[in-house]
């Protein structure tokens, strides 16, 4: 049995390897905006667990027999969601929006095994650091933060910037680890016997 990751995520990967498992990736490719878009009057949270069940759902049809894992983080800051920021030029206007400000990172998780499913959204608040323009702009031409929830890392650049968390680490960075061996054992099945 394989544990099949519905992402290209290297952050999420990065956790399961971390952890002893070498995934198989198979990464869904869903139409994030339209399902948003979908869903006008869904609570936050909710928004972010569909995305992630859609993410297993357009893969876990190919492992009928393995355990596929789709998830999807956005941050929640002044009660609106946002995903990757994609330029240098949204993610210098998100970082003098969010420095020196808490909010909050949410990870849906969507488990799928043998047609049983473990889904949940795990919310961390994040206090980011007061950061001066220039770490900004620099932060932002690095690349790094472009393609992340949030425009931040926790585990690279952007370490340097979040003064504290409070809630999973492993969940800010893309895959909650404890609510993963929860999904695991409600299918009758250990972590450790996906380790390599």
């Amino acid at each position: 049995m394989r544990l099949v990751l519905a992402s290209q995520s290297p952050s999420r990967r990065m956790l399961l390897e971390n952890g002893g498992v070498t995934p198989v990736l198979h990464p869904a490719h869903i139409d994030e905006d339209a399902l948003i878009a979908s869903l006008p009057a869904a609570a936050p949270a909710e928004v972010v667990g569909a995305l992630a069940r859609a993410k297993a759902e357009a893969v876990a049809g190919t492992y009928p027999e393995d355990v596929t894992v789709g998830c999807d983080s956005m941050l929640l800051l002044d009660g609106h969601l946002q995903g990757k920021p994609h330029t240098i030029d949204a993610t210098i206007a998100r970082w003098k929006a969010q420095r020196g400000r808490t909010a909050h990172l949410l990870t849906g998780h969507a488990v799928h095994h043998r047609g049983a499913w473990f889904t949940g959204t795990t919310s961390t608040a994040i206090s980011f650091g007061d950061a001066s323009d220039a770490d900004i702009e620099a932060y932002a031409r690095s690349g790094e933060p472009l393609e992340c929830a949030g425009a931040f890392t926790l585990e690279a650049l952007g370490s340097w910037f979040i003064d504290s968390i409070d809630g999973d680490p492993t969940s800010v960075i893309g895959l909650s680890m404890p609510f993963l061996r929860k999904a695991l054992y409600s299918f009758g099945l250990s972590a450790s016997q996906f380790w390599d």
